[in-house]
């Protein structure tokens, strides 16, 4: 019986089972749950003092300042900045008894800029969807056959959630789940090596006459392969 947080996880597996051009079911998962934490922050959320006081503390990574700079709501950024800036002025830049008392003022410029709220958020939901796929392929046999009508991982996530299943799977069902995750893997590693190595050609007078065959996009799929397909808002700004 499907549960709600099953959903996701299993709408974002047919959708590529079913349409190759979706590429990696967990990109699409990461950009779903990045344009609803997005959404929210710079809707109904914005004005949560529990939300606030995180937004406050962590900021955000460059990749969504210039998503939600992207969005049409400059006001609701810049309420958020507003704040921001202002709860973390004396703390970064301590005067008086603060100083005195010996409070590191660039410890917490550092921390400012390594930490970001949205990404956080991600996280914590992206953990628990990779531990839902572990747990539909142990349960549901219609599952693993949706897996393995996937066109490919990208290599950050294929890594993740190999590490991940080897752990929480029972060994047997893991031999079989390795097993077929690799076929997928090596597969498209192999047609895109050819992809990428016939686009290269095509740049040698004596193959300008021969057709492109799939290489056209070759070096937008190597990308997204070997770095993932994320922050598509951002993308299509």
């Amino acid at each position: 019986m499907e549960k709600i947080y099953t959903i996701p996880v299993n709408e974002a597996f047919e959708a590529s089972a079913e349409d190759k051009a979706c590429g990696c079911p967990f990109c699409t998962l990461y950009n779903k749950l990045e344009f609803n934490e997005i959404d929210a922050i710079l809707g109904a959320a914005m004005m949560e003092p529990d939300i606030r006081i995180e937004t406050n503390k962590k900021g955000f990574c460059k990749d969504h300042f210039d998503i939600m700079f992207g969005y049409k709501n400059r006001l609701g950024l810049g309420l958020i900045l507003e704040s921001h800036l202002g709860e973390n002025h004396a703390a970064a830049f301590p005067h008086g008894l603060s100083s005195l008392m010996g409070k590191d003022g660039n410890k917490k410029l550092s921390e400012m800029t390594k930490s970001c709220y949205v990404c956080d958020k991600i996280e914590y939901h992206f953990s628990r969807m990779i531990d839902t796929m572990v747990l539909l392929y142990v349960e549901f046999m219609d599952f693993r056959k949706k897996f393995e009508a996937q066109p490919y991982f990208c290599l950050p996530h294929y890594s993740r959630m190999m590490e991940y299943a080897k752990v929480k799977m029972p060994k047997k069902v893991y031999t079989d789940f390795e097993k077929v995750a690799k076929s997928i893997e090596e597969s498209y590693y192999t047609e895109l090596n050819e992809d990428v190595s016939w686009f290269c050609k095509k740049f040698d007078y004596r193959f300008e006459d021969e057709p492109w065959k799939n290489s056209k996009d070759a070096v937008e799929r190597a990308i997204k392969f070997l770095r993932s397909d994320l922050h598509t808002m951002k993308n299509k700004k």
